[in-house]
Order: structure tokens, then C-alpha cells, then sequence
């Protein structure tokens, strides 16, 4: 051993690092499962889910100490200082401590024991320090300005004024009882965010990513502007189901960007394309990359009625962006995917056929057999297991080292979305303990001035702001227990208050200056990635609009009576279709500035719901008036400038 480096006495137990980082993930996931299927009970294991919570996190701290380092980068390089080292090990044993001392000493809180009060402590310093590690500053922010709040809470003047709480009281309320660290946030993502998030690693590993973005190009590689149209119908496929918009983009931006540049289309067009089909992913039924999981549980709802409610808008949202990723090829000469470059169709569907069965298992057990979202998750990802290793895709079988990959895989990409829930339980936590909740609540909706109108938007930019820089759980997890609730409280129908928040925190994803979905393609398209996001703002634009739309009226939602449900669908079909058209300024030929306002007008009144005021049915008319108007004149201008 050199004196001269003291590093090299270290590098030897990195492999040791590495074999209990694979341990632990395995556990991890282990756990979860055993969990989800109701293992412990048959071995004669009665515990609290607070227990278990306890158990998850006794996992979960270790490995992200020993993982992820603490300062860039999200794999750690080189060996584990010593400081890492022992935040494992004090993290594990605090949460194991949890786990065992849990009935006992939750009885006991009212006399503030001492190993009570230090392990609340270790775990909240650990959990909000590996929010920074995972997830990046913002939520970190958001952590520790509630947590000062908590404290001084009561010296705030006005309507956010809280409650004075003791820091022992804080402690002890943060880290035992069940509505904080070991609350709903923790157990919607220790069962049914991990199930869906190994459902896609087994997924991909079987080559279900590939499987969508050859079937796509069968699809949509013979149309113009087909390289786009194949990443907006593989992303949406896949977007579902990863519940990351920055790994959709890396899965199918890989393939579809570089077909989209060498068609013709600009760098920052064809990122962001890709960026906006990516985040649609995660608005689109029946998975929204869990969030519909989430949103059932906070509204306690089936998910059946989130699942309704999520159809219509997601349809619109990716009819607008097929709109002008046609109407771009049209307007820039941008032809066809080259026939050698398609795949054969029957070669195709040979190979994956049994890639929609673990969908159809997943729905039919989800609204069949009424089985919980995570047993259904694991049963589809049962059948792509049994498949990929029976028949395999392209001659590629899945292997049992890829399925143990795909466990371990599962095991270091949810460190993220534990620590979320645990910070969001901290968040939730600061509002029952302190009354913040409900001053926030008033907030709100005094700022808008009782204005509708005026808090839809306020909440918008709320949304957008909060949600900078999180993943998809965590951005919906921080809205819903922040912003919802005002919504709610001056009569908002709750599922749309929760669709509103969920669409506008997504949108964060492409809105610059953050903006990490139009990031994430930048790097594959070398783009500007603050051109890349305004972009991508244009390219997503009804995702902006539609969410005041079924605020206002439900039925973009699938509540109300079935005539004017199709009706609204029909009419919102058209007008996304105008709006679309004034975005790019190109139809059969290039448009008049005021073609365009005018186009705008029409399409944004139709997109206006019947029963939202009284004259919307008029106005609606009037606007379909103005879109037959225009397909006339715009094909009749075309035929007379035809040679005869």
C-alpha cells in the first residue's frame, strides 16, 4: 500500500461498495414486492405499514449514501469517502430502529422520549439530503423552507401565519406519525411506483422499447414528415410507461432524432418534438407514468375515473402535436423515412406480437379482476418476463441476468422517488402541524382577488415554477398538496383541479429556463436547449389552454351526458386543428398574418365547451362556419394555382 496516495487503501473494498449497493437494490425491490403480494403474512409477519415504510427506508438511505455522490453526477466514480460511508450506516440504523421500536414508541410520543426525538432527526437530515443528492436543489428548497416555516411560522404576519410549534414537537410529528415520512407519499411510491418502474425495466430489457419504435416506423414511416410522426407514437407508447420524461427522451430519442434530422427537419424542431411527445407520456391513460395511481389515492376515487378523465385531453394534446409535426414537413419539403429504412411489417409483428398482452393483463387486472395497481403492474410484468424468455424479440431472449439487471436497474432509479416521498411527507407534515394548509389555502385565492380566472392562472404559473427540475411523482406529489387544495376550495371539481396541476407541472418539463425535458434532447441534438424549449412551447401549446377548458367545463373529461361529451370532443378536434395550423402558418400554402389571428380566434372558440356560458353553442357554430370557410378558400386557392 503507497503512503504517497492515500486512495489507493481505498480502491479495493469498491468492489465490496458495489456488491452491497446490488444488495441493497435488490432488497430494495425485494421488499416491495413482498409487500405488494402480501408475503410477510404467510411467515407470520403482522406489522404496521408504518413498519414497513420504516423497513423501505432502512433500504433505500444506504444506498443512496453509498450510490449517488454528493456532489454532480448521479453514479458515484472512485471510492466512498468516509463521511458517505457513515450516513449509510447511521440511516440504516435509525430506520431500522423505526421499524422495531414503531408500536411501542408511537404510543409513547406525548412524553417526547430521547431515542424517539434523535432518530426523528437523523432521518429527516438524511432524507432531505438525499432529495439534494437524487433530485437536485429545488425540491431541497422547498424541504427546508418549510421546515424553517414550521419553526417561525407563528411570527408570519397575515393569512400564512401557523400554529407555534416546538422543535421536539416537529421532530417527533415528522418522523413517527403517519401522516408525515411514513405517510401516503412513501407507500404509494414503495409499492405502486416501484411495480410500474420494474414493469418498464423488464420491458425494455425484453426490447419492448424497440418494438414501438419499429412498429411506429411501420406505421408512420410512410407519411411526410414520418421520422416525427414516429416519435410522437413511440413516445407516447413508451412515455406511459417509464414515468421519466428525460428517459423517454433518452429510450426512443436515440432513434428517432437522428430520423428526424437526416429527413429534414431543424435540430431544435426535431428536439422539440421529441421533448413534447416525451412529456405527453406521462399525461397518457391508463398508466400517466403512475400519477394516475397517485391522483386515485389522493382524491380516494377509483382509478377508473381518472383513467376517463385523462382520455380526452390526452388525445387532444398529441392530435395538435401530429397536427404540426405533419404540417412542418409540409411547409419545409420534408418527405418520407427512406422504404430501406422501414422495417417489414409482418417481420415486425411476428417478432413482438406478445408485446400488448402485458397491457391487456395489466388493464383486465386492473378493472376486471379489481386487483391493486401494484399486483397489476407485477402481473403484466410477469408476462413480459415469461415472453422474453420463452420467445424473445428480434432472436434476443431475456435472460435471467437481464431480469436480475432489470431488478437491480429498478433498485437505483427509485432512490429518487423514495426520497420524494419522503420529502413530500416532510411538506405534508409542515402543513397539518403548523395550519399552514389551510392559510395557504386562503392565500391563493386572495391574491386572485376571488377571481376565477385570475387563481387559474396564479396556479399555472405555481405549477410551472414548483415543478421545475422534478421527476413526474414528485412534481405531482408537491402540486397536489400545495396548490389543489385551493382550487378545491373555491369549487373547482376535484378531478379537474388535479388534472389542472398535473398538466401545468408537466409543461414545466418544456418551459424554459429549466425546462429539463428540452435539456435532455438538447444533448442529442446539439440545439440551443433554450431554443429547443420555446420550441417546444409552440409544439405543445394546447396543453397551456386545455386545462382552463375542463376546469370550466367537465365533459373534456368525461363527465356529463354522452351527446355533449361527443359533441366537445368534436368541436375541441376542429379547433386544436385551427390553433395548430395558425402555430406553424402553413396549410396547403403559407398564411397571411391575418389569416392566421383569425384562424386563431375561430379555433380557440371552439375549443370552448358547449355548456361553459351561455352563448358558447353560438359561438361554437360560429367557429365552425369560419373553419369550413377556410378549407374552401384554401382549396380552391390551391386549384387554381395547378397548371391545368
Amino acid at each position: 500500500m503507497s503512503e504517497d496516495n492515500p486512495r489507493d487503501s481505498a480502491r479495493p473494498a469498491e468492489p465490496v461498495v458495489r456488491a452491497i449497493v446490488t444488495v441493497f437494490a435488490v432488497a430494495l425491490i425485494g421488499g416491495s414486492i413482498a409487500w405488494s403480494t402480501d408475503l410477510f403474512r404467510p411467515f407470520g409477519l403482522l406489522i404496521y405499514t408504518e413498519q414497513y415504510l420504516a423497513g423501505m427506508l432502512a433500504i433505500a438511505l444506504p444506498l443512496v449514501y453509498l450510490h449517488v455522490p454528493a456532489g454532480k453526477g448521479r453514479a458515484r466514480e472512485g471510492p466512498v469517502p468516509w463521511y458517505d460511508a457513515a450516513a449509510a450506516v447511521i440511516g440504516f440504523a435509525a430506520a431500522v430502529y423505526t421499524s422495531i421500536r414503531f408500536p411501542d414508541l408511537v404510543e409513547r410520543m406525548v412524553e417526547q422520549p430521547l431515542d424517539a426525538l434523535a432518530v426523528g432527526a437523523i432521518l429527516i437530515l438524511l432524507i432531505t439530503e438525499g432529495v439534494r443528492r437524487t433530485v437536485g436543489n429545488m425540491l431541497t428548497v422547498v424541504v427546508v423552507v418549510f421546515l424553517v416555516f414550521a419553526l417561525i411560522g407563528h411570527l408570519v404576519p397575515g393569512m400564512l401565519a401557523g400554529r407555534q410549534v416546538a422543535p421536539a414537537e416537529l421532530v417527533l410529528y415528522l418522523g413517527w406519525d403517519p401522516t408525515a415520512v411514513l405517510g401516503i407519499p412513501m407507500r404509494i411510491v414503495t409499492t405502486i411506483v416501484i411495480a410500474f418502474v420494474f414493469f418498464g425495466q423488464v420491458l425494455f430489457k425484453s426490447g419492448g422499447s424497440a418494438f414501438f419504435t419499429d412498429i411506429s416506423m411501420v406505421l408512420m414511416g410512410r407519411y411526410r414528415g414520418g421520422p416525427a410522426k414516429i416519435s410522437i407514437f413511440a413516445s407516447s407508447l413508451f412515455g406511459s410507461i417509464s414515468g421519466s420524461v428525460v428517459s423517454n427522451v433518452v429510450t426512443t430519442g436515440v432513434i428517432t432524432i437522428p430520423l428526424m434530422r437526416r429527413g429534414g427537419y431543424r435540430a431544435h424542431h426535431a428536439g422539440a418534438i421529441e421533448a413534447v411527445a416525451s412529456t405527453g407520456g406521462q399525461l397518457m391513460p391508463p398508466i400517466m407514468g403512475a400519477a394516475a395511481f397517485l391522483m386515485a389515492e389522493f382524491l380516494q376515487i377509483g382509478y377508473t375515473e381518472v383513467v376517463l378523465a385523462a382520455i380526452i385531453p390526452s388525445v387532444l394534446y398529441y392530435v395538435a402535436l401530429f397536427i404540426q409535426a405533419d404540417l412542418e414537413a409540409a411547409k419545409s419539403g420534408i418527405k418520407r423515412v427512406p422504404a430501406e429504412q422501414i422495417p417489414r411489417a409482418w417481420p415486425v409483428i411476428k417478432s413482438g406480437w406478445f408485446f400488448p398482452l402485458p397491457f391487456v393483463v395489466l388493464i383486465v387486472a386492473l378493472f376486471n379482476l379489481n386487483y391493486s395497481p401494484e399486483e397489476s403492474a407485477l402481473w403484466a410484468a410477469a408476462t413480459v418476463i415469461v415472453f422474453g424468455v420463452g420467445i424473445g424479440y428480434k432472436g434476443k431472449r431475456l435472460t435471467p441476468r437481464d431480469v436480475f439487471e432489470a431488478i437491480k436497474e429498478t433498485g437505483t432509479t427509485v432512490l429518487d422517488i423514495v426520497m420524494i416521498g419522503g420529502a413530500a411527507g416532510i411538506v405534508i407534515g409542515v402543513l397539518n402541524i403548523s395550519g399552514l394548509g389551510f392559510g395557504l389555502t386562503l392565500f391563493l385565492v386572495h391574491i386572485a382577488g376571488g377571481s376565477l380566472i385570475a387563481l387559474l392562472v396564479v396556479g399555472a404559473g405555481v405549477c410551472i415554477l414548483l415543478g421545475m427540475g422534478m421527476p413526474t411523482v414528485g412534481v405531482y406529489v408537491l402540486l397536489a398538496t400545495l396548490v389543489a387544495p385551493a382550487l378545491i376550495e373555491v369549487g373547482i371539481d376535484s378531478i379537474a383541479a388535479h388534472m389542472f396541476i398535473m398538466y401545468f407541472g408537466m409543461m414545466s418539463m418544456i418551459t424554459p429556463p429549466v425546462c429539463i425535458g428540452a435539456f435532455a434532447v438538447a444533448t442529442l441534438t446539439g440545439a440551443d436547449p433554450m431554443k429547443t424549449g420555446f420550441a417546444a412551447m409552440r409544439f405543445g401549446w394546447l396543453a397551456f389552454v386545455i386545462p382552463f377548458m375542463f376546469v370550466g367545463s367537465t365533459t373534456l373529461l368525461m363527465r356529463g351526458d354522452s351527446l355533449t361529451i361527443i359533441l366537445d370532443l368534436a368541436t375541441a378536434l376542429v379547433g386544436a386543428w385551427l390553433v395548430s395550423v395558425t402555430m406553424i402558418g402553413y396549410f396547403v400554402r403559407p398564411l397571411s398574418i391575418l389569416a392566421r389571428l383569425v384562424l386563431a380566434a375561430a379555433g380557440l372558440v371552439l375549443l370552448v365547451p358547449v355548456d361553459l356560458f351561455q352563448f358558447a353553442g353560438v359561438a361554437n357554430s360560429i367557429g365552425i362556419v369560419f373553419a369550413a370557410g377556410f378549407v374552401l378558400i384554401e382549396l380552391m386557392a390551391r386549384r387554381s394555382s395547378q397548371p391545368a
